[in-house]
């Protein structure tokens, strides 16, 4: 296919070649058409072009000061008072009388200290002080009609295109002032009709006040500085007072040369001018000369333009192509791994309850049977549950349904204590190069799966490096903009991860990060490496990309958000004691799974609790209701009905004496639940974490101080 592309372009670019070649012997016969000629031409368009804006410019302020009148007319003789009371109503009518406006961005209606009564940007509207724009300041005096005022930026909380005002004086019965009738006009709407009108290359229209500040104009300009200088085109026709004329001379905003003819509106402050540069006349001119000179010259020149056309057609034709099939392909990759996230959250949530009954009961066992071939059994059932529980870990974090304990940490400082651990991971002839940032580099994630993650990153780069090599760890930040197919934008920290490996093939590339997919043997891995460091990524509102070639090694960027948080500092946590309930205690338990109520109900027995059971949260709200001897609520966050985190903020509303621990395999709401302060005990849990949990949750309620 590479080729083709090459050799279609290469035939097209020969085309051309021949196209501009073959007609240059043509190029020497003079021309007849006189300069005179082509000039009165130029002085025709642009008279026709100013009389068409001046039209359009009249119309247009004749339909806005209509608006104005007829606002003016609908609160004549009403309060403030009167008007405010009657916003929505005035709201929609203004909104109504602007419809079918396309230059009207917005009408208002303002009290005499400058601040909105009712305007057709929001309702109700909000009562920023405007007073001291300048279609407010201008009516503050005397009564001098129509007010056309400069063009301006909309100023918060109101948003949009930048404006330029047309108002008049709203006066009270007494003949006082009493406030403004303004509409916002848009100097996008007339730049979008010059545009029309103006096609030809060169071509100038504007619209300015009396004083010389630019209202509109196209070619556009920077809307910093929209006063000219007197020295210029819109300057000289202004200063010498004339209300229609026509002049070449140079702008002093873009020091082009043109020639513009003017005309004053009746009864208006304001100019209208159109005209050509210069250059343009010339360039008309040398084109005329060109059509007589050359009678073969038009078809020359619509050969080489359809050449060219093709040519570029072709390439972006290509070019398209190309990006597309790159974003199918991200974009399938995205919904496999977000397909395969579902799949495995799913299965490890269910998977969490089963290991919590297959270790409760186990522990139940224990308790049972003490002969020494059932222990080593009882022991067998332990490991495979904590392997299992690790498992559903990996699987959590690949779904990004993991609970992350995120905080800010320094990625360098994190990255070189954990640098004795990596080089311990690898063999003897592997060398391990980690370059450190000069300054603080601080992100926020989870530093248990951090950690994981460069072990699993580590321990890949090992198994692809069989005749050893060098594994190559740095830091570094960078600013992004519409990054990757996640589009990551802002200040990130990027860490890559390069090793001298064997490489990953093209055609498994893209399934890297699928959980379960691997290329070891069967006993050499679990396939979940890779997805969990993907997760972790993810979770952390980050992402990770890879960068090999077979036979010269692997490079994976893993991209995390910078903070201005300052780093979390380790500190020790105080030791609470874990003994069991002194004096028998009440404890109500909301579980829906009944295999998981019995092992916690067991659990809590063997902790010195009376245990009330409830299968949901609305029948535990019913024990509350009927029952004051409830020390203790322990809850599952995923019910059906209403979650263990909604009962949870029901409990802590109406019974704050009553402690509440919360337990999930997974849930979205857990990120919420330790947010707002209520203990997590991650399933599965055993009768140790357990007692911990009740009995910390215990201590806090009797030192808790009492309104």
């Amino acid at each position: 296919m590479l080729a083709a592309q090459r050799d279609s372009l290469r035939l097209l670019r020969a085309i051309l070649v021949a196209s501009v070649v073959l007609p240059i012997a043509l190029f020497s016969y003079a021309s007849w058409l006189s300069y005179r000629t082509n000039d009165a031409n130029a002085d025709r368009q642009i008279d026709k072009t100013r009389d068409v804006v001046t039209e359009h410019a009249l119309k247009i302020f004749e339909s806005v000061q209509r608006s104005i009148a007829e606002t003016a007319e609908i609160v004549r003789d009403m309060s403030d008072d009167q008007i405010r009371a009657a916003e929505h109503a005035l709201h929609d009518r203004l909104k109504r009388l602007v419809g079918g406006s396309e230059q009207i961005k917005s009408m208002w209606i303002f009290d005499k200290t400058g601040r909105p009564l009712v305007t057709t940007m929001q309702v109700p509207a909000s009562h920023p002080d405007l007073s001291d724009r300048d279609y407010f300041k201008a009516h503050l005096g005397k009564d001098d009609g129509l007010y056309v005022g400069r063009v301006l930026e909309p100023r918060p909380p109101f948003d949009g295109a930048p404006f330029f005002s047309v108002s008049r004086r709203r006066d009270a019965p007494d003949g006082s002032f009493a406030g403004v009738i303004q509409a916002s006009v848009l100097p996008d709407y007339f730049e979008g009709f010059y545009a029309k009108v103006g096609r030809e290359d060169g071509s100038f229209v504007a619209l300015v006040r009396d004083d010389g500040t630019i209202l509109a104009r196209m070619p556009e300009i920077d809307r910093t500085d929209l006063s000219v200088k007197p020295d210029g085109i819109v300057g000289q026709a202004i200063s010498e007072g004339h209300n229609e004329g026509r002049m070449t001379t140079v702008s002093s905003l873009d020091g082009i040369e043109r020639r513009v003819a003017f005309r004053k509106l009746p009864n208006l402050p304001v100019y209208v001018f159109a005209g050509l540069e210069t250059r343009a006349i010339r360039s008309m001119w040398v084109a005329q000369i060109g059509a007589y000179l050359l009678v073969g010259l038009p078809a020359t020149a619509a050969l080489i333009a359809i050449v060219m056309l093709a040519m570029r057609r072709t390439q972006k034709l290509y070019e398209e192509a190309d990006r597309r099939q790159a974003a199918e392909n991200a974009l399938k990759q995205a919904q496999r791994l977000e397909s395969l996230g579902r799949l495995t959250g799913g299965v490890a949530h269910d998977f969490n309850n089963l290991l919590m009954v297959v270790g409760g009961s186990v522990q139940k066992l224990r308790r049972r049977h003490d002969d020494l071939q059932d222990i080593r059994s009882f022991d067998m059932i332990d490991s495979a549950v904590a392997k299992g529980t690790a498992l559903t870990r990996q699987l959590l974090s690949f779904s990004r349904r993991h609970n992350v304990a995120a905080k800010a940490i320094d990625l360098g400082e994190a990255l070189h204590k954990f640098a004795d651990v990596l080089r311990q991971s690898v063999r003897s002839d592997i060398g391990l190069t980690i370059e450190l940032p000069s300054g603080p580099v601080v992100v926020m994630i989870d530093p248990n799966e951090f950690e994981i993650a460069l072990l699993n990153l580590t321990l890949n780069a090992r198994d692809a490096m069989p005749e050893g090599g060098r594994i190559t760890i740095s830091i570094h930040t960078e600013t992004l903009k519409n990054f990757g197919p996640r589009r990551l934008t802002g200040r990130y920290a990027i860490l890559s991860f390069a090793d001298t490996g064997v490489g990953i093939p093209d055609d498994i590339r893209e399934r890297v990060f699928e959980p379960f997919f691997t290329t070891k043997p069967v006993d050499r891995g679990t396939g979940l490496g890779l997805s969990q460091i993907y997760g972790f990524v993810q979770q952390s509102s980050g992402a990770i990309t890879v960068d090999s070639e077979v036979g010269r090694g692997t490079r994976f960027d893993l991209f995390l958000p910078l903070t201005s948080e300052a780093p979390a500092r380790d500190e020790s946590a105080p030791q609470m004691e874990v003994r069991g309930a002194e004096t028998p205690k009440t404890l109500l338990l909301v579980e829906d799974h009944p295999d998981v109520a019995a092992v916690a109900a067991d659990y809590a027995a063997q902790c010195g609790f009376t245990v009330v059971p409830a299968n949901c949260a609305e029948a535990a709200i019913e024990v509350l209701n009927r029952r004051r001897d409830i020390d203790l609520v322990f809850s599952d966050i995923v019910m059906p009905g209403m979650s263990g985190l909604e009962l949870a903020r029901l409990i802590r509303e109406h019974h704050p004496e009553t402690p509440v621990i919360l337990a999930s395999g997974y849930s979205d709401r857990s990120a919420s639940a330790l947010s707002e302060g209520f203990p997590l005990l991650q399933k599965p849990y055993t009768l140790e974490t357990m007692r911990t949990a009740l009995t910390q949750a215990m201590q806090r309620a009797a030192i808790r101080p009492t309104a």
